[in-house]
């Protein structure tokens, strides 16, 4: 929707983005995190996995928890994205064509993933919704690369050939970023305990 009203203007475009996430986000943490402790991302469930703040809880049901968590984040950016599509009436199956690549695109994904980890690990439970929802809006501004943070994101927007995609050409590198983005999230939030 975003891509359609704005009229050709990036800026506007972005921006729109920005609130449809930050506002569903804090929404869907809040109703999702009773249930999953609102897991979205891989690398938020890996973090969760293997952060020293969890080690104490963790076990092999927590492991087989984290398959099971990181099958379904995949599973729902693959029928996200074809709902999206079908809600706006384009193709259901698509690749997007939008090269995103280079340092400067991987090293604000590491920062964006990073930060990320970070907030969730360091932040109080009552406040993770709220404060997850602001990061990953500033992120968007503050980041070269928008932000995608998630390589569930990463999957949903490399099936969707619009403002947000991600050629496929270019989500290894994304992917990479993010992971290490995650390992120093995790490590600084263990530097604090």
């Amino acid at each position: 929707m975003a891509e359609r009203l704005a009229g050709g203007n990036n800026a506007v475009a972005l921006l729109a983005n920005t609130l449809a996430a930050v506002f569903s986000l804090f929404v869907l943490i809040e109703i999702f995190d009773p249930t999953s402790e609102a897991h979205f991302n891989p690398l938020v469930t890996l973090a969760a996995l293997f952060s020293e703040k969890k080690q104490a809880e963790s076990s092999e049901n927590n492991a087989q928890a984290a398959t099971f968590l990181i099958a379904a984040q995949l599973i729902g950016a693959v029928v996200g994205t074809w709902l999206a599509h079908a809600m706006f009436g384009l193709d259901l199956l698509q690749t997007s064509q939008k090269l995103r690549g280079g340092l400067d695109q991987w090293i604000a994904e590491a920062v964006a993933t990073g930060g990320l980890i970070f907030v969730i690990l360091r932040s109080p439970p009552s406040k993770v919704s709220l404060l997850v929802a602001c990061y990953t809006g500033a992120a968007y501004w503050f980041t070269a690369s928008t932000s995608f943070a998630n390589p569930a994101a990463v999957l949903g927007r490399l099936l969707s050939d619009s403002f947000a995609g991600i050629a496929p050409a270019s989500a290894p590198g994304f992917v990479l970023a993010q992971c290490l983005g995650a390992l120093v999230g995790v490590w600084l939030s263990n530097r604090f305990d």
